[in-house]
């Protein structure tokens, strides 16, 4: 008897777990390869149309991924941008890792250099962003030494994430006590924060306040993540091994497997915002969803 009940228990669980994994998905999506021909992918954003802009880093250049499903070059050399984010101008904001500045890229591709230094120290190369509602930014600045770099070690004494001033002036570093902080999503009323910190495995949420300073650190999640993004529901994307989603009190609800060394970073895009683009290795992938994206990407 006990034998019964514990495989009906199992098989509860795993029904339970197909039907929410396929509630994130359109029914019957498929992963699909659109391109494979990178060195390594990063950085997915999508404009308003739903294009979606993403780097290939090692080639130094910013992708397009039209939503007449056509691959371009958008920009190239790109200052070997990393993470990427639209304001609601139609700027294209960059990490530009190659000389640890933080671009705004104007829809003529002319390119206004916003910050590369905190309290006169270079950054340690801004990985990847998030625009708030209001119009200002916060960035991850994690350290991870280039072979292209022409300078000298960490200058910053901490590994930390900026909040830049929707005036682009004011510059403050907002949190200064995570081991490596990497993926960063905000939602879109702009209350709240995530920010992974991959080194030590786990992902927090802040209350962002009036000023933009951060506030109720709260453990979400004990996994760290590359990239991130959110959903209409509230669901949070974490990337890795394949794609984690995570629901708002930070229960995993999926598994989207990616057949890849790694999986660096995610966004939705599309008309209708109704597909998740995943930046894994060397290729680009795309599934189908039932939920669509809001907000920055």
């Amino acid at each position: 008897m006990g034998f019964k009940i514990i495989l009906v228990g199992c098989i509860a669980f795993l029904l339970a777990s197909i039907r929410v994994y396929a509630d994130v998905l359109e029914p019957g999506a498929k992963l699909e390869k659109l391109s494979g021909e990178f060195e390594f992918t990063e950085g997915p954003a999508s404009d308003a149309e739903g294009n979606v802009f993403f780097t290939d880093q090692p080639n130094d250049r910013i992708m397009k991924w039209s939503v007449k499903g056509e691959l371009s070059t958008y920009m190239q050399p790109c200052g070997r941008s990393n993470g990427l984010c639209f304001d609601s101008q139609g700027f294209l904001w960059a990490c530009a890792d190659e000389k640890n500045q933080l671009w705004r890229i104007d829809p003529e591709k002319n390119v206004t250099v916003l910050v590369q230094e905190y309290e006169g120290k270079l950054l340690n190369g801004p990985n990847d962003i998030w625009i708030a509602p209001d119009g200002g930014a916060y960035f991850t600045d994690p350290f991870y030494k280039r072979n292209y770099w022409n300078r000298g070690p960490m200058e910053q004494d901490r590994q930390g994430v900026y909040y830049l001033a929707p005036d682009h002036k004011r510059l403050l570093r907002v949190i200064d006590d995570l081991a490596q902080p990497n993926g960063i999503i905000g939602t879109p009323d702009g209350k709240t924060l995530y920010v992974a910190d991959i080194r030590a495995r786990k992902t927090y949420s802040y209350t962002i306040q009036d000023d933009g300073t951060l506030a109720d650190k709260t453990l979400f999640c004990k996994m760290g993540s590359d990239g991130m993004t959110i959903d209409n529901e509230g669901n949070i994307y974490l990337t890795g091994k394949g794609v984690m989603v995570f629901d708002k009190s930070g229960n995993q609800v999926a598994h989207i497997a990616v057949d890849e060394p790694w999986t660096a970073n995610v966004c939705f895009g599309g008309k209708d915002r109704r597909a998740l683009f995943i930046t894994a290795s060397k290729a680009l992938y795309m599934i189908r969803t039932r939920v669509h994206g809001v907000g920055s990407q």
